[in-house]
């Protein structure tokens, strides 16, 4: 993948890349596994009749088993030390089933926007800078879940030796990490 640009047109700034066929092929079988994750999850929201009648979403009122899930859909309410722990779970429980829809529609929104803007066979990628925006979230997302199923934290170190199964993935995690500081960097003026 080539570093992202900026170039300024008259139809407005537009953000330039180039991708090989590997790489697209990569990045769009990660957007996907994320992005099925999440449809899933919303697939699984419970029935409720009075919001059928009323039109308002719900959602599921736990947090995902799926620790790739809890990663992207936390808790919405930490609680302080020595609060009771009811009254917390009572609080997300009603966040989560109110606004976990919403949160899922737009991180699938933003995973489609690279599926229909990358090209399959890999090439030139031409953005706005909403397009941009877009890809930015997707790929955290992609990174957090992919950092998740990893168990990186802060004392992984940069490389594994080759013989860790981890490795390759954990190469794939430092790509998406660059791809997206590109982008961000190529999107600040």
């Amino acid at each position: 993948m080539r570093k992202w640009s900026r170039k300024n047109s008259l139809s407005g700034l537009k953000l330039r890349s180039e991708m090989d066929a590997h790489e697209a092929e990569v990045l769009r079988s990660l957007v996907g596994a994320v992005t099925g994750l999440l449809t899933d999850r919303a697939r699984s929201a419970p029935e409720d009749e009075l919001a059928a009648l009323t039109g308002l979403q719900l959602g599921n009122t736990t947090p995902p088993d799926d620790p790739r899930l809890a990663r992207l859909l936390p808790d919405f309410h930490r609680s302080e030390p020595g609060s009771p722990d009811a009254e917390r779970a009572g609080l997300n429980s009603a966040l989560r089933s109110l606004h976990e829809p919403g949160i899922i529609e737009t991180k699938v929104a933003a995973g489609l926007v690279i599926l229909e803007t990358l090209p399959p066979q890999g090439g030139k990628i031409i953005l706005t800078p909403e397009q941009a925006d877009c890809w930015l979230n997707a790929l955290n997302d992609v990174r957090l879940a992919l950092g998740t199923a990893l168990d990186i934290d802060a004392d992984t170190p940069e490389h594994l030796d080759q013989d860790d199964p981890r490795a390759p993935s954990l190469d794939v995690y430092h790509w998406l990490t660059w791809m997206q500081d590109s982008l961000l960097q190529a999107l600040m003026p």
